[in-house]
């Protein structure tokens, strides 16, 4: 329920941002407001904890090194967020969020 629930609200959210481009570029919504809309329909950005990269890349069925290829940064990187050494941050965690939201297709 919870996962057809989310589906429902991308859709609908999806269907108002199109209105308000459609009404941005008829002069009728200003660019601030644009900009929240914008925000709005961007991934949300979750810390990840060992186990959900983990299970992520196997989901992919994808190896570490080529899991930090698609992510653009070092092995060594994967290896020590599956580990818990270290937690990825910035526009690493960005690329993993979209991977878990839309799959490994997304980032490639």
């Amino acid at each position: 329920m919870a996962a057809s629930k989310k589906k429902a609200d991308n859709g609908i959210l999806a269907s108002v941002h199109r209105t308000a481009i459609g009404l941005s570029k008829a002069g009728l919504v200003d660019k601030a407001t644009m900009r929240e809309f914008d925000a709005l329909c961007l991934t949300p950005v979750e810390p990840m904890t060992p186990d959900e990269i983990r299970a992520l890349r196997e989901r992919e069925q994808v190896s570490q090194p080529v899991f930090a290829h698609y992510l653009n940064v070092r092995k060594d990187a994967v290896s020590k967020w599956e580990r818990g050494e270290k937690r990825p941050d910035g526009p690493s965690l960005k690329l993993l969020n979209l991977v878990k939201a839309r799959g490994l297709a997304s980032i490639a």
